[in-house]
């Protein structure tokens, strides 16, 4: 598949006038929680050439293959490529933007080409801002785990929604930095061991091979909402100042016009 996905990649490079700058797994299989089944979501950044960003008239800024643009080569079922434009992705990355600081932290790196992402993670303890991320994933975990009280079934990848972020706060809050990507190693090094994680690790086995075990659901539930209670009041404690990082990222962005377009064509 990884063949398949930077054949698509220079597809796109080709056919839009872009160049990727870095592709990467930001979805189950950058958790370690993928069936036989899952799809992969690749996300990618990619920059265009001076004179695209050279206009009064704002453009749209991302590129999704197969859902709302076309290669002319056939793309696998299992595949979702979505990517921002440079400038978006500095503006998402100023604002500590979790999702794109998961993509920085996946393990599973498709391509990675020029400085741009690797200068950004030069600069994430600046730009890293707790209690942005916290926020993000309180709210995250609050919204699915209200969802899973109202549903009458078990839906473990429902669960799953509810513990990722969960424990993803709870790194934030010990830490003050971004969170491992990887649920597993999350979970063992955030929870005691004891039935909580015995549960916590039954359930991602369930999400990745489909068995049937019996879950101890009522201990789970006052586990959210022990967790969600105190990550609540930590909430209410927190610093909102965030660092301004605007003229060093204007630099890394004309920096990556003049070396991918200027200099690795000479």
């Amino acid at each position: 598949m990884k063949e398949h996905i930077l054949q698509i990649i220079k597809q796109v490079e080709i056919e839009y006038g872009v160049k990727v700058l870095f592709a990467c797994e930001a979805g189950s299989r950058a958790w370690g929680i993928a069936s036989k089944d899952s799809d992969y979501d690749v996300r990618f950044i990619y920059v265009h050439r001076k004179n695209w960003y050279l206009s009064i008239d704002q453009k749209r800024d991302v590129i999704e293959i197969p859902n709302r643009d076309p290669v002319s080569i056939t793309v696998n079922e299992k595949l979702d490529l979505s990517g921002w434009e440079l400038t978006k992705a500095l503006r998402l990355f100023r604002k500590s933007n979790p999702s794109l600081l998961e993509w920085l932290h996946s393990s599973m790196v498709y391509a990675e080409y020029f400085s741009a992402v690797e200068r950004m993670r030069q600069l994430e303890k600046k730009v890293f801002s707790p209690d942005t991320c916290l926020h993000h994933y309180f709210n995250m975990a609050k919204g699915n785990f209200r969802d899973c009280v109202k549903s009458s079934a078990v839906n473990v990848k429902k669960y799953i929604n509810v513990i990722r972020p969960l424990l993803a706060a709870k790194w934030i809050e010990q830490h003050h930095n971004f969170p491992e990507v990887e649920l597993q190693s999350l979970t063992e090094q955030l929870l005691a061991d004891g039935h909580i994680k015995d549960t916590i690790k039954t359930l991602i086995e369930l999400k990745k091979n489909y068995r049937k075990v019996e879950l101890d659901l009522e201990i789970l539930h006052s586990f959210f909402q022990q967790e969600l209670s105190h990550i609540e009041s930590s909430e209410k404690k927190s610093n909102k100042n965030m660092y301004d990082s605007t003229e060093e990222l204007n630099k890394l962005f004309r920096d990556t016009l003049a070396e991918v377009w200027e200099r690795s064509m000479e």
